[in-house]
């Protein structure tokens, strides 16, 4: 049985500080995070582009890693005694 592959690891991005007053393409980076104000987190993927966009407004933000929840796997259940009447 080959191994199931790991889930790709998540950040929590949070925006710390405003946006008013910053350049056009980093209001539009903010927006494309997913995030609209202060105090406002998402979730992303740990991906390249996620941590390109990263880079661009760190100033504005503050990440933290967030492991993703494992699948709960299906406990096996006795077979129902009811189903033999």
């Amino acid at each position: 049985m080959a191994p199931r592959p790991t889930p790709p690891a998540e950040l929590v991005v949070t925006q710390v500080r405003s946006a008013i007053g910053t350049k056009p393409k980093h209001r539009a980076t903010l927006r494309a995070l997913g995030l609209r104000g202060i105090g406002q987190s998402n979730v992303l993927a740990d991906r390249p582009e996620i941590r390109g966009m990263l880079a661009r407004v760190s100033h504005l933000v503050s990440v933290s890693e967030h492991a993703p929840a494992q699948p709960a796997r299906a406990a096996k259940s006795a077979p129902d005694k009811a189903e033999g009447l």
